[in-house]
């Protein structure tokens, strides 16, 4: 059973910083991208930055410059540090990563969410 935690949400003032966390845990194989994504209220579901393997990086224009994806392939961890936040950063953010799991290894890899971190940025 593979599971995502995330952690590192919460409330800013806008200027502020957080830095949000992801562990995927279980018996994973492998691990392709990772990523976050955010949903603010009344909106649809958008991506903020995705880091694939060989450590590319991909991110939505509004946090460029801001926003900082990384990831720990020791730990399966993936990190967003969030600089210089802004109130329409405010949303629930979700990690999302693409791997195989282990019982699973000749399937291709499959997406998998966690449940969702809140980040309010108050101005």
């Amino acid at each position: 059973q593979v599971q995502l935690v995330e952690s590192g949400g919460g409330l800013v003032q806008a200027g502020g910083s957080l830095r949000l966390s992801c562990a995927a845990s279980g018996s994973i194989f492998d691990i392709n991208h990772m990523g976050w994504y955010r949903q603010a209220p009344g909106k649809e579901r958008e991506l903020v930055a995705t880091i694939f393997s060989g450590d590319y990086t991909n991110y939505a224009d509004s946090v460029k410059g801001r926003f900082t994806i990384s990831r720990d392939n020791t730990k399966n961890t993936v990190y967003l540090q969030m600089n210089s936040l802004k109130p329409e950063d405010t949303a629930v953010y979700y990690c999302n990563v693409q791997l195989r799991a282990a019982v699973l290894f000749r399937l291709p890899p499959r997406d998998y969410w966690g449940l969702g971190t809140q980040v309010t940025v108050s101005s």
